[in-house]
C-alpha cells in the first residue's frame, strides 16, 4: 500500500498517558483513537478545545467558497453522490465553465469574505487538453485575486500534479470518505488504494492536502475513527481536513439512510483535532440540517473552518445570512 509521507514512532507511551498531548504524532493506533472518540463528550469537547487553542486562534475562522465548475455525468458509482452518471437523479449536466466566469465568481466570493475558492469538476481522472489547460487558467485567475485556490478533479497523474503546483494551486481535495474497510460498500469504481495514490502525487508535487470525510454512510464509529488514523498517519498531517455530514439525495443509492445523531459529527471534529492538531479542521457538507447550538459546539470542538454560501456543488448549505449572524453572535472575526 503507498504511503502518503512517513510515520514517526515517538511520543506513543506519553500519548497512552494523556490523549491531549502537545507532540504532533503519526502513529496513532485505532483502540486508543477509538477509546478518544469513545470519551465522554464533555470531556472529549473540553481536551479538544484545550489542544485546539494551542495551535490555532480560536477567534478566528476560515470563510471557503465552493463550485461546481463542471456538473454531473461523473462514470464513478460513489453511492452519495449526485453526480453519478450511475444513479437517478434529478440533475442538470453542465460542461466545464469559462475561466472568466469562474474567476468573475471567485472575486465575487472575496467581496463576500471568502479567503480560499474551491472549485470542483465531476471527473473520475483529469485528461490532459483544452479542459485541463481551462482548469490551470482558473487556478492562475484565482491566485491573482490573492486567494487560496483548491481544486477536486478526481485522480491524477504526476505530471498533472506538477503542472497545477506551477500554476499555483494552494491545496487538492481528495477525500478518503470513511475508513478502508467499509470503503468497498460506498464505490466500486476504484479502490482505496487509488485515493491513496492520487494523494501521494500531490503531495510529491508540494501541493497542500485537503482530505477528509463523509459520516452517515451506514458506517460503524470504528469506520469512522479508521479514517481518521490513515489521515494522521500521514506525515505531515493533511493541511485541510473537512469532515461531511451525509446529504441524502434522492435516486441515490444512500437517499434513504438512517441519520446519524448530530452529535457524532462533533465527535469527529474533536477526535480529528486532537489527532492532527495543527490541521484545518471543515465543518463542511450537511452544516445545513444541524442547529445553531451543534454548530457552536463544532467550532469550540476544534472546527475553523466553514464552506460559506448557499449552495456546496449540488447540495444544500447553511444560509450566509444565517452565518454572519452567528458569527456576530459569537464574536468570531471570519479571515
Amino acid at each position: 500500500m503507498v504511503s502518503v509521507g512517513t510515520q514517526s514512532h515517538s511520543g506513543r507511551d506519553q500519548a497512552e498517558q494523556n490523549p491531549s498531548v502537545e507532540n504532533v504524532r503519526y502513529d496513532w493506533q485505532l483502540d486508543e483513537a477509538l477509546a478518544i472518540y469513545n470519551l465522554p463528550l464533555l470531556e472529549l469537547i473540553g481536551r479538544a478545545n484545550s489542544v485546539h487553542r494551542r495551535y490555532h486562534d480560536a477567534g478566528h475562522l476560515q470563510k471557503s467558497s465552493l463550485l461546481s465548475i463542471k456538473t454531473g455525468g461523473c462514470p464513478e458509482d460513489c453511492g452519495y453522490c449526485s453526480q453519478s452518471a450511475h444513479h437517478d437523479v434529478e440533475l442538470t449536466r453542465e460542461k466545464l465553465m469559462n475561466p472568466t466566469a469562474v474567476i468573475a465568481l471567485a472575486a465575487k466570493a472575496k467581496k463576500a469574505g471568502a479567503e480560499r475558492f474551491c472549485m470542483g469538476a465531476a471527473w473520475r481522472k483529469v485528461r490532459d487538453g483544452k479542459e485541463f489547460d481551462a482548469v490551470l487558467e482558473m487556478i492562475r485567475g484565482v491566485r491573482a485575486l490573492d486567494m487560496e485556490a483548491c481544486v477536486t478533479l478526481g485522480m491524477v497523474n504526476e505530471d498533472q500534479a506538477r503542472r497545477l503546483a506551477e500554476a499555483g494551486l494552494t491545496a487538492y481535495n481528495h477525500n478518503l470518505d470513511t475508513g478502508p474497510a467499509y470503503y468497498p460498500q460506498i464505490v466500486s469504481t476504484h479502490s482505496y488504494q487509488d485515493r491513496l495514490e492520487t494523494l501521494a502525487k500531490i503531495r510529491d508535487a508540494g501541493i497542500a492536502l485537503c482530505t477528509g470525510g463523509i459520516i452517515g454512510l451506514g458506517e460503524s464509529p470504528r469506520d469512522r475513527v479508521e479514517m481518521l488514523v490513515v489521515l494522521a498517519g500521514m506525515n505531515p498531517h493533511p493541511e485541510s481536513v473537512p469532515v461531511n455530514m451525509l446529504v441524502p439525495i434522492e435516486g441515490t443509492p444512500l437517499a434513504d439512510a438512517d441519520p446519524v445523531d448530530p452529535l457524532e459529527i462533533v465527535r469527529m471534529i474533536a477526535t480529528a483535532r486532537l489527532m492532527m492538531p495543527q490541521s484545518m479542521v471543515r465543518l463542511s457538507a450537511g452544516r445545513s440540517t444541524l442547529s445553531r447550538e451543534t454548530q457552536i459546539l463544532c467550532l469550540v470542538a476544534g472546527a475553523n473552518s466553514i464552506f460559506y454560501g448557499n449552495v456546496l456543488l449540488t447540495t444544500p448549505n447553511a444560509d450566509m445570512a444565517a452565518d454572519d449572524a452567528l458569527l456576530e453572535a459569537l464574536g468570531v472575526t471570519a479571515e
